[in-house]
């Protein structure tokens, strides 16, 4: 689960909690819409620490080495 959709959880969750205003038998919204932001919100932390492990940060701190084969040397 990335960000935007650990975004879009936690806006639908509050649109239920703090949007809606019906009550359906047997269904809190409010507790459906707190369930959802909380998994969101957990989604983005999770998506925020291992970042840099996925390379996210573009590479930084990491090294390069690099071979370079020379040719035989010139004649004398």
């Amino acid at each position: 689960m990335g960000i935007g959709v650990s975004l879009l959880l936690i806006a639908v969750g509050a649109i239920l909690v703090w949007g809606v205003q019906s009550d359906v038998a047997g269904i809190s919204e409010d507790a459906i819409g707190v369930i959802l932001m909380i998994v969101g919100a957990a989604g983005i932390l999770i998506s925020l620490l291992f970042w840099s492990s996925w390379g996210g940060t573009g590479g930084f701190g990491r090294r390069r080495e690099t071979y370079v084969e020379e040719g035989p040397p010139p004649p004398a």
